[in-house]
């Protein structure tokens, strides 16, 4: 079997059609240590049902591979995404038929949550056994989720406590009326580009807001925004400035077009 192998510059082997249309878990290696790629690779290669289709060395390469490749799961090296935000996202968006496992080096808590939240399938440490990652990617591929006891109570008493903080009216979060007034706008449907010039400012500044009021709410996304102000009823109380009323419903200003 040919297996590619990206670097920097994304130039790779092309693989025989007849090994790209065989049966068995495709799996794409992510790691920055030619090391663990090649230990992996050795890994799967004596199993029947798994095949290694890519190798990469940057999370650049991997939006590469994933593009040209069918793949099934990702071993993803963790450091590879340390630092960028929306990296696990980013990922699912491009590749929703690949599910990822990140390796980690030290389980940490917050980020170990964080990692599943937002669509990681299964989280392993570096030390982990072959025996153990064969059968982590086999039951990734058939849809499950890998966890271990640990980062199961992790998750649950996540869950429990922003639970706890939304259904609290004394530990609701404080939203200016700047960020009220976009997220009036989000659960309108408007993009940034059309709550900017509602605005009167730049679509980055909007992109900076939303990023504070997700993290204020413990929201990921617009869907998740706008449905947590459906719940908790967030822009009851909430007039826009200049805004005219037509019976009980608030009619918005509108800026003049230039």
């Amino acid at each position: 079997m040919t297996v590619v192998n990206f670097d920097q510059t994304q130039s790779f082997e092309e693989n025989p059609e007849e090994d790209l249309l065989a049966p068995g878990i495709r799996v794409v290696l992510a790691d920055s240590q030619a090391i663990y790629r090649v230990g992996m690779k050795k890994i799967f290669a004596v199993e029947d049902d798994i095949r290694v289709v890519a190798q990469v060395e940057s999370l650049q390469t991997l939006h590469a591979a994933l593009q040209r490749y069918p793949t099934d799961v990702v071993v993803l090296e963790g450091q590879l995404i340390a630092g960028t935000v929306d990296a696990v996202p980013d990922l699912v968006r491009r590749a929703p038929d690949a599910k990822l496992i990140v390796q980690v080096t030290e389980t940490d808590e917050s980020n170990t949550v964080e990692l599943y939240r937002r669509g990681v399938r299964g989280v392993v440490p570096r030390s982990i056994s072959p025996d153990l990652l064969i059968k982590c990617v086999r039951k990734i591929a058939d849809g499950e989720t890998w966890i271990d006891n640990k980062s199961v109570s992790w998750v649950i008493e996540a869950y429990r406590a922003q639970a706890a903080m939304l259904t609290n009216p004394k530990v609701q979060p404080k939203l200016s009326q700047k960020e009220l007034a976009i997220i009036s706008c989000i659960t309108r449907g408007m993009r940034n580009k059309e709550i900017a010039y509602q605005i009167g400012t730049t679509e980055q500044v909007i992109k900076n807001y939303l990023r504070k009021v997700y993290d204020k709410l413990g929201v990921s996304d617009r869907l998740e925004l706008a449905l947590y102000c459906l719940h908790h009823e967030l822009l009851k109380q909430y007039v826009p400035e200049n805004a005219t009323t037509r019976g009980d419903e608030v009619v918005m200003p509108l800026r003049a077009k230039m």
